[in-house]
C-alpha cells in the first residue's frame, strides 16, 4: 500500500470546509422560494376576500421575518464553517 503524504491532510480539510460552506449558502435559495411562496399566498387570499387584507397583510408580513431568519442563518454557518474550524496545522502558534 501507498503510504499517505502528511502533507496532503491540511489541503483535504481545506477542501472540505470550502465544499461545506458553499453547500450551506444553499439555504439563501430556498429561503428566496419561501418568501415568494408567502407573498403570492397573501396575493391568492386578498384576491379571494379583500376584506381580510390587513390582516392577511400582517400574518404575510410574519412569515416573511420568520423566513428571512432562517435566511440569515446560512451566511453565519459559511462563516463558522470557513473562520472557526481550523485544521491542526493552522492552529499551532510559534512564540518567540
Amino acid at each position: 500500500m501507498k503510504k499517505r503524504d502528511e502533507n496532503s491532510q491540511p489541503e483535504m480539510l481545506e477542501g472540505a470546509k470550502l465544499m461545506g460552506a458553499g453547500a450551506a449558502t444553499i439555504a439563501s435559495a430556498g429561503a428566496a422560494v419561501g418568501i415568494g411562496n408567502v407573498f403570492s399566498s397573501l396575493i391568492h387570499s386578498v384576491a379571494r376576500n379583500p376584506s381580510l387584507a390587513k390582516q392577511s397583510f400582517g400574518y404575510a408580513i410574519l412569515g416573511f421575518a420568520l423566513t428571512e431568519a432562517i435566511a440569515s442563518f446560512a451566511p453565519m454557518m459559511a462563516f463558522l464553517i470557513s473562520f472557526v474550524f481550523r485544521s491542526k496545522k493552522e492552529k499551532k502558534v510559534s512564540v518567540s
